[in-house]
C-alpha cells in the first residue's frame, strides 16, 4: 500500500485531510456547540450568583482575610480573573480531555477510521491533523470563558484597575496583558491532560473512556499534590503548578512557578503525544 501510495500519479500526502477540512468536522459536532454554551454561561451564571449572595460578610467572609473571591466585583478584571480560578482547577479540564480523547476514538466508535486511512491518509498525518485541530479547540475553550467573563463583569461592574488580594492594584493598562499571559499559561499546564486524552484516544475505541480516563487522572493528580507528605515529589506533579498563573497577577511580575510548571507541563505532553504516535503507528486498525 505504502509504495502504491508514494507512486500513484497526483498523490500528496501532505495533501490528504487538510486541517480546515478536520477542523469543521470537529465544529460541527454537538459537543462542541455545548461546551462552549457551558463555558459561556458561566460567567452569567457567576453574576447572578454574587448578586443573590450580596457579600454581607463583608471581606473574606468575616475572617479578616482577602481572596480572589472578594475582590470578584471590584471590576471587569477582577471578575473575568476570578472566573479563571474557579474554572482552572476542573472546569477547564473538561473541554480539553473532551476535544483530544474524543478525536481518534469516535471514528473507531463509529467504524469510520479504517476508511479514512484507506483514503489513503497516512497514520501520522491523520493523527497530526486531529491533533492541532484538538488543541485549538481547546485553546478556544481555555480562551473563551475569560473573554465573555471579561466582557459580562465590565458590563456588571465596570472597568478598572485589577485590584490584588495581597493588597495594592494593577494598573488597567497592564491587566489585559497578565490576563493574557495567565491564560497562556493555563492552557499550557492543561497540556498534559491533552496528551493523556490524546493517547487513550488512539488506544481504545470508547470516547467516553478516553475522556473519563484523562479526567480521571488529573483529579488523581490533584489529590497526590494535596498529600503533602509527598514533600518535594510534587513539585514532579503538574497539578502542583496548576495555579501558577497567579505570579503573573503580581505588583512584579514572577516568572519562576510558571517556567517551572510549563517544563514539567510540556515534559509530560511530548513523551504522550509520542507515545500516541509510536501506537498508533502500528496499531491493528480493525474498526
Amino acid at each position: 500500500m505504502n509504495a502504491v501510495q508514494e507512486t500513484a500519479p497526483g498523490y500528496r500526502a501532505n495533501r490528504t485531510l487538510p486541517l480546515r477540512v478536520e477542523a469543521l468536522r470537529q465544529w460541527r459536532r454537538r459537543r462542541t456547540l455545548v461546551m462552549a454554551g457551558v463555558l459561556a454561561a458561566l460567567p452569567f451564571v457567576m453574576i447572578i450568583a454574587f448578586a443573590v449572595g450580596g457579600g454581607d460578610d463583608g471581606p473574606g467572609g468575616g475572617n479578616g482575610r482577602i481572596s480572589l473571591i472578594d475582590t470578584a466585583t471590584e471590576s471587569g478584571a477582577n471578575f473575568a480573573v476570578t472566573c479563571l480560578f474557579v474554572s482552572a482547577g476542573f472546569l477547564l479540564v473538561v473541554p480539553v480531555a473532551l476535544f483530544c480523547g474524543d478525536t481518534v476514538a469516535s471514528e473507531a466508535g463509529w467504524s469510520s477510521l479504517r476508511y479514512l486511512l484507506a483514503s489513503p491518509v497516512p497514520r501520522a498525518r491523520l493523527l497530526w491533523s486531529k491533533l492541532v485541530a484538538a488543541l485549538g479547540f481547546s485553546l478556544a475553550a481555555i480562551v473563551l470563558l475569560p473573554v465573555v467573563a471579561l466582557v459580562v463583569g465590565t458590563a456588571a461592574y465596570g472597568w478598572g484597575p485589577l485590584k490584588l488580594p495581597t493588597g495594592g492594584a494593577l494598573a488597567a493598562a497592564d491587566t489585559l496583558p497578565r490576563i493574557a499571559l495567565a491564560v497562556a499559561f493555563v492552557f499550557v499546564s492543561q497540556l498534559v491532560t491533552a496528551g493523556l486524552a490524546f493517547w487513550l484516544s488512539t488506544r481504545t475505541d470508547a470516547p467516553l473512556g478516553a475522556v473519563g480516563g484523562a479526567v480521571g487522572l488529573t483529579i488523581v493528580g490533584n489529590v497526590l499534590d494535596a498529600v503533602t507528605a509527598l514533600g518535594s515529589w510534587r513539585e514532579f506533579l503538574p497539578a502542583h503548578w496548576q495555579f501558577a498563573w497567579a505570579d503573573a497577577l503580581q505588583p512584579q511580575l514572577e516568572w519562576g512557578g510558571m517556567i517551572k510548571g510549563a517544563a514539567v507541563s510540556v515534559s509530560y505532553a511530548v513523551v504522550l503525544f509520542a507515545l500516541a504516535f509510536r501506537g498508533f503507528s502500528r496499531k491493528d486498525i480493525v474498526s
